[in-house]
């Protein structure tokens, strides 16, 4: 019932969207044809009309009526390849009283979905698919699996994906005409009518998620759909953490793991204490009325309201459904991830020999880089600084690592900066490695398996009575010195984040996009429309890595800026003051695009971090 009444809503939204740009389109041109027995200048509000709300009808029907979805994702998975699989979705699909799907696919998000190819606005049933993210066959129980899948076939048999076509087409009208419009004045009244459309298209999603949730209850039980939904959030929260701690450095150290997904079973399973004590903290029940869905917590509370079910639990993994999990998600990982010049092992310790060694020689260069600029020199190794410390100018790198700290304050620090050159030194040397774990950080240890610690040496190694002991102990652990030294003299924005952006922005007298990271900015010569800033920026971000774009144009290293006079706030105007000597000048105009609408803040704080000399 809800579906039809959302597609209903829908359609009678979608062909008022056509009639509200018709009758500004009417207003619009009549209106100058008015004006034009006033000015001839009119002429020009007959010609925007026309390409404005024109512009936005055409565009609106051709992206509604035209058009065409994309191939499926991820992996398809044939009755022969996993019978249980198929036997349990078909019993499933009978329970909720709907057609079972036509395709069964195996994807690598946490999430599970259906879809069909519906034609005439979902007049006409077409063919369906069932998408099972690999995150949750590794984590779920077959009984949470039964909820999870009863939940998205409830979607069929309440003919929620079949007339959300309607539903659907009319988010693509509306947003092609406000591409169309952009952020001009024109834009503002399909603006607001956007915003009506998905006030109730939204409130009609979250109904429909209530009554598939319904069908969840039906067919695996109470208990197993309260379950699987407090549960995904969980699995959300440890998939997002294995890529941070895991997969993410091992790729940016130019690895990958041969089977991503085993990977986080492993992990999962070595930190169930973690896990269960995660399970224990209520979902977030922050709800907004432009949200799909209802909050985590709010329908577990509504399942465990309903009247009971009691069916009988299946505790084994949801993956045992499938036989040879392991090759379909080397399967799925080959489908999916594009490998590049990374090397794929199955071996974590590698990785983690690899990985570590990489983010620590990170950590490393930024300390070479300050000690360089301390010493005015273009660049240093350990060697250097254990002389510099040698000849007396421990204070002044103290001071340089440490500003604004008193300075016997700051040389009592000095060893926190030694200590990791040091782990370098031994990494390099071979004397030192890194062991890998699912349940906690990777350990550093000797040759004698036992874990190592550089603070002792570290202490020694800052006094110029005592660099010479600090020397001698490292040689006889067979550490070279030398083999510490830097390897990215100059910033990049290697590994760097994109947390902002400013278009149209002046660089001295340069028009410039500026891209705000969280380690520098990237400056984007050019500009142009100001009120295509936003698209130019979102153009750049998709055409390539962070990283090259850095190497593409002009790239300004926050650690390069000595200081930072601000004149302005709104419209932002600053100058910064680099360690060269040279001096940029930024200014933000009044039609200025923002990436997002917390940019200029984003940029301001960090900028009065730095502050003046």
């Amino acid at each position: 019932m809800i579906a039809r009444l959302r597609a209903l809503a829908s359609l009678v939204m979608l062909a008022g969207f056509f009639v509200f740009a018709l009758v500004l389109l009417v207003l619009g041109v009549g209106v100058g044809i008015w004006a034009m027995g006033h000015s001839h200048a009119a002429i020009k509000l007959v010609l925007l009309a026309v390409l404005g709300f024109g512009g936005a009808i055409v565009v609106g029907a051709k992206r509604a009526l035209f058009y065409k979805a994309p191939p499926p994702d991820g992996v398809a998975i044939d009755p022969h390849r996993a019978p249980e699989l198929w036997a349990e979705v078909r019993r499933l699909a009978e329970a909720a009283g709907t057609r079972a799907p036509d395709e069964i696919r195996v994807v690598p998000e946490v999430n599970a979905a259906v879809s069909e190819d519906s034609q005439l606005l979902g007049l006409i049933g077409g063919r369906r698919y069932l998408y099972i993210g690999m995150p949750l066959l590794v984590s779920l129980t077959v009984s949470q699996f039964r909820a999870v899948i009863g939940h998205e076939l409830g979607h069929y048999s309440n003919a929620h994906t079949r007339l959300g076509a309607v539903a659907f087409r009319g988010r693509l009208a509306i947003g092609g005409a406000l591409d169309h419009l952009g952020g001009s004045l024109m834009g503002l009244p399909f603006r607001a009518y956007g915003r009506i459309y998905l006030l109730v298209d939204n409130a009609a999603s979250r109904a429909q998620e209530r009554e598939a949730d319904l069908i969840a209850v039906r067919v695996a039980g109470t208990h197993a759909a309260a379950s699987a939904l407090a549960e995904l959030p969980v699995i959300d929260a440890a998939w997002s953490f294995y890529f941070d701690r895991y997969v993410g450095p091992a790729s940016q150290a130019g690895f990958l793991p041969r089977d991503i997904f085993r990977g986080f079973h492993d992990m999962s399973q070595a930190r169930r204490e973690e896990l269960a004590e995660l399970r224990k903290q209520p979902p977030p029940e922050q709800k907004s009325v432009w949200d799909t869905h209802p909050p985590i917590g709010e329908r577990v509370a509504r399942v465990r309201a309903l009247p009971p079910v009691s069916l009988m639990e299946d505790t084994r993994l949801a993956g045992a459904l499938i036989p040879a999990l392991d090759q379909l998600g080397e399967q799925l990982q080959q489908s999916v991830v594009n490998v590049g010049d990374r090397r794929v092992t199955g071996d974590w310790s590698e990785i983690a020999q690899a990985s570590n060694t990489a983010r620590l020689q990170d950590t490393c260069d930024d300390l070479f880089r300050q000690a360089a600029r301390v010493l005015a020199v273009r660049d240093v190794s350990l060697t250097d600084l254990l002389y510099a410390i040698e000849v007396g100018r421990g204070p002044q790198l103290a001071e340089g690592f440490f500003p604004g700290t008193p300075p016997h304050e700051a040389y009592a620090q000095l060893p926190q900066v030694l200590e990791p050159l040091l782990t370098l030194a031994a990494l390099r040397s071979g004397q030192v490695r890194w062991v890998h774990s699912w349940s906690q950080r990777a350990e550093l240890v000797g040759p004698n398996g036992q874990p190592v610690d550089f603070a002792a040496l570290a202490k020694l190694a800052v006094e110029p009575q005592t660099v010479g002991q600090a020397r001698n102990h490292l040689a006889q652990l067979g550490i070279a010195v030398e083999q510490a030294r830097v390897v990215e003299a100059v910033a990049t924005a290697k590994n760097a984040d994109v947390i902002g952006g400013i278009g149209n922005t002046k660089v001295g007298k340069t028009d410039c996009d500026m891209l705000i990271l969280d380690n520098g900015l990237i400056l984007i010569a050019g500009g142009g429309d100001s009120n295509q800033g936003n698209q130019r920026m979102v153009t750049a971000l998709r055409s390539a890595p962070v990283a090259e774009l850095a190497k593409r144009y002009t790239f300004v290293p926050y650690e390069e800026i000595a200081a930072v006079t601000i004149t302005k706030k709104v419209p932002l105007k600053a100058t910064l003051s680099m360690r060269n000597g040279e001096q940029l000048e930024l200014k933000e105009g009044w039609t200025s695009d923002l990436l997002h609408k917390q940019s200029r803040d984003v940029l301001l704080e960090i900028l009065e971090g730095i502050g003046p000399r």
